[in-house]
């Protein structure tokens, strides 16, 4: 038989041999852990682009042809003028800055068994455990009654201290190791230790001094007040998040691999802002957004079902072509949904269909559909799309695979190619793959990264 008949996905470390190729995977990597080591909020991530932003000339300036916009500093669009009027349509990335992570509730501080503690509330889809006995560290702002915004980042620098939230000890854990992992680990033990020492100097007397049944928690409170001016009540106009500490790193002997928190978005974020800062002339239109909220279904006014892009768009389009129709626009557009994948696991093979599964190391991801029981919740890419992607990448030499998630009825997930979608416009899921999806350290390739970006590149030119 025609060997050339058959489809063979392309390892990209064996397309990517040459010095050149090995030294630009690691100069990129580079930049992408710095970036994933200190962007670890949405609010981070869009500060950082925003900066990048102006210093390549960017503005808010409608009449200009390179254009950004941000929705309540947790959204972030950016536009760049083709050379072909907007009724031929746009080429749009879509991807989103927010991660999986634990919040502080409205009033999070108590004490008990003299220790004082956070109480919080998980935002996406964790596995609790996996965020118990290891550091975390508090990002995130508190704003002032008077409007002032408190930065806070605690548990980066080497100096600071971290946070933990303690596991039970194995001892005393024989009736939790017969639970079901859902029911053994309860989301409203996720209470994240603040402190141990109580208020000082208050009582000379000590008996007195412990019937202060706040002596705790008003340590922690005068600390807090001393380093940012806060008081209790300050806490309730505040977004604080635990993620985990410290940097991203290299994996694995050969270095070959990055681990980090939050790779399920900001690989995407990061791949698309590289290859949007690079490609300068472009034929068509680009418009590159991070959204909020997608962990969450993409809801309220930062994610992608609001209607932040259409009424952004529609002023900067009628500045630039009056009169002309943004429906017709979007119809004609050509997107990405840029999203990670779940690719195969050598642990947990069982779960996937091996003959559509993702491997690590052989480049982007293209998702036809996503969705659960029978593609419900998602949108699927026309086989004309599929075809015009596939010869843009081979016509470049950059290796891509075709995938699934997990095995029918296994599980399922959803993206925000639906949301944009049902403007009529071509779209499909395209982002690379990912080992440890959601967990506290995820695990890229960084061939993987390196071809997403150039796959990235090659779309918005």
């Amino acid at each position: 038989m025609d060997q050339s008949l058959l489809h063979k996905p392309k390892n990209a470390w064996d397309i990517y041999q040459d010095q050149e190729s090995r030294q630009a995977i690691e100069q990129l990597t580079e930049k992408y852990v710095d970036f994933l080591s200190s962007c670890k909020t949405e609010r981070e991530t869009v500060t950082r682009v925003r900066a990048r932003l102006e210093q390549a000339g960017f503005s808010q300036d409608l009449a200009a042809s390179r254009f950004y916009a941000t929705a309540k500093e947790k959204t972030i669009l950016m536009v760049r003028k083709g050379r072909r009027s907007l009724q031929d349509g746009l080429r749009i990335i879509g991807a989103h800055a927010d991660t999986p992570r634990l919040d502080f509730k409205q009033h999070p501080l108590y004490e008990t068994c003299d220790l004082t503690l956070a109480k919080t509330h998980y935002y996406g889809g964790i596995r609790k455990y996996q965020w118990l006995s290891r550091p975390l560290a508090l990002h995130g702002v508190v704003v002032l009654a008077s409007g002032k915004r408190i930065e806070i980042c605690i548990g980066e620098d080497r100096q600071d201290p971290v946070f933990v939230i303690a596991d039970l000890l194995p001892h005393l854990a024989m009736k939790q190791n017969e639970l079901k992992v859902s029911d053994a680990f309860e989301a409203e033990k996720l209470n994240v230790l603040l402190g141990n020492r109580p208020v000082p100097g208050r009582e000379t007397d000590q008996e007195a001094a412990e019937k202060d049944k706040d002596r705790f928690k008003k340590n922690i409170l005068e600390l807090l007040h001393r380093r940012y001016g806060l008081v209790e009540e300050d806490l309730y106009s505040a977004e604080l998040q635990l993620v985990p500490a410290g940097s991203a790193r290299s994996v694995g002997l050969d270095g070959s691999m990055v681990g980090g928190y939050g790779q399920d978005d900001r690989i995407c974020v990061f791949s698309a802002f590289e290859a949007f800062l690079a490609e300068t002339d472009p034929e068509f239109t680009q418009v590159v957004i991070f959204w909020d909220k997608e962990e969450i279904g993409s809801e309220g006014a930062t994610g992608a079902k609001s209607l932040f892009m259409e009424y952004i768009l529609e002023d900067l389009f009628q500045s630039w072509e009056p009169g002309v129709r943004m429906s017709q626009i979007l119809r004609n557009a050509g997107a990405l949904s840029a999203d990670v994948h779940g690719s195969i696991d050598p642990d947990h093979q069982d779960l996937h269909d091996a003959l559509n599964s993702s491997k690590l190391g052989y480049g982007p991801v293209f998702c036809k559909f996503t969705g659960h029981r029978g593609k419900v919740g998602s949108s699927e890419a026309t086989a004309e799309y599929v075809a015009w992607l596939r010869n843009l990448l081979n016509s470049a030499g950059i290796p891509w695979q075709m995938a699934g998630l997990g095995k029918v009825d296994g599980g399922g997930g959803g993206t925000v190619a639906k949301y944009l979608a049902i403007y009529g416009m071509d779209i499909i899921d395209f982002g690379p793959g990912v080992l440890g999806m959601h967990s506290p350290f995820e695990v890229t390739s960084k061939a993987d990264l390196y071809a997403t970006r150039q796959a990235f590149q090659a779309f918005l030119r």
